[in-house]
């Protein structure tokens, strides 16, 4: 069984939100032929955890898709697919599945389910997620560091077209001082782009 962590949005105590990580992971090619062919057991965000700087810009892009699915606002033709469209800056469904799914060669994986009926529970995620994921199961703590040690800084400045900055943050690199502070200010961004679209 997977880890799965369990979280509630504060203006949608009814649709918890599931989020799982997994590292190692060997069959992403199977999971996006699954996504691509609209298998309803595989109704999830998968994302490509290269792509996740902050469990904030996680949130806030879980916030912004269930609450455009619960106001019939959504762009894409579900609530997960809104998530991995709302990572995005730009407006373009296909170039966010491009730069924040899962692509066949992606080793580092997070998977998020929203809970939209009852039968859908921590448990009963974190099963079918460790029947169907080959990879190592992360742990995600209640502030969710974990799910920025894979980011890729220069990916994410490349995906939102921003200098460096200065900062060589690299994929798992433990970060202080100074460039602590340019990635906090990468994430300001990143969340302001990302709200700035929502709106």
């Amino acid at each position: 069984m997977a880890s799965v962590h369990t979280l509630t949005l504060p203006h949608y105590p009814s649709h918890p939100v599931h989020i799982a990580l997994f590292k190692d992971v060997r069959n992403s090619a199977h999971l996006r032929s699954q996504l691509l062919s609209a298998n309803p057991e595989f109704d999830y965000a998968f994302l490509d955890a290269t792509t996740i700087l902050s469990y904030h810009q996680l949130l806030l892009a879980a916030q912004l898709a269930l609450h455009a699915h619960l106001t019939n606002r959504s762009k894409t033709r579900t609530p997960h697919s809104e998530l991995v469209f709302r990572l995005h800056s730009n407006n373009n469904i296909g170039e966010s599945y491009r730069k924040f799914g899962i692509d066949d060669s992606s080793s580092t994986l997070v998977a998020v389910k929203f809970s939209l009926s009852s039968e859908i529970t921590t448990e009963s995620v974190g099963k079918h997620l460790g029947e169907v994921v080959e990879g190592e199961s992360v742990v995600i703590s209640e502030n969710g560091e974990e799910l920025a040690q894979f980011a890729d800084v220069a990916k994410l400045r490349k995906i939102f077209k921003l200098n460096d900055g200065g900062a060589k943050g690299k994929k798992g690199a433990a970060v202080n001082g100074e460039a602590k502070d340019e990635l906090k200010g990468l994430e300001s961004v990143i969340l302001g782009t990302m709200a700035l679209k929502g709106s």
